[in-house]
């Protein structure tokens, strides 16, 4: 039977975590952020909160889901070292839902993004997320530019 390193552990988590995201089931997306998720997570977002820990993301993820009901993440890459790891993600989803003071659209969007998320004894305890809202915002209508 092979060694799971913890890297290798952490990497299939994070791939878990996306997973869920991208399954749509609100009770699949809080049950695994529960079970894989520090209690205290740090969430880097630029959203305003009124929440922190497990609440946070729960929140952070809420706000998407309610704009773009049919959230899919694909990964492109995988990378560890560490206690981190980093996912290179292509998002797509339409825009169903108020996002950032935009009403829906019904537009198909497709964005990139990068979320690093640092473990401790397992689970995530730190996340940061580098989105490609530019693209968002053409696409959504707000800017002129490709894809607008």
């Amino acid at each position: 039977m092979p060694i799971i390193t913890t890297a290798e552990h952490n990497k299939e988590t994070l791939r878990r975590f996306h997973a869920a995201v991208s399954s749509g089931d609100e009770e699949i997306i809080s049950r695994t952020i529960d079970e894989i998720v520090h209690p205290d997570v740090q969430v880097g977002t630029p959203l305003p909160l009124e929440v922190t820990g497990t609440a946070a993301m729960k929140e952070v993820l809420a706000v998407l889901r309610r704009a773009f009901p049919d959230l899919r993440i694909q990964i492109e890459d995988v990378i560890a070292e560490g206690d981190r790891v980093v996912t290179r993600n292509t998002v797509t989803g339409t825009h169903r839902g108020e996002y950032m003071g935009i009403p829906p659209t019904g537009r198909s969007i497709t964005y990139k993004e990068v979320i690093i998320a640092r473990f401790t004894d397992g689970r995530v305890a730190e996340t940061w997320a580098v989105v490609d809202v530019m693209s968002q915002m053409r696409q959504l209508g707000v800017f002129k530019g490709p894809n607008a």
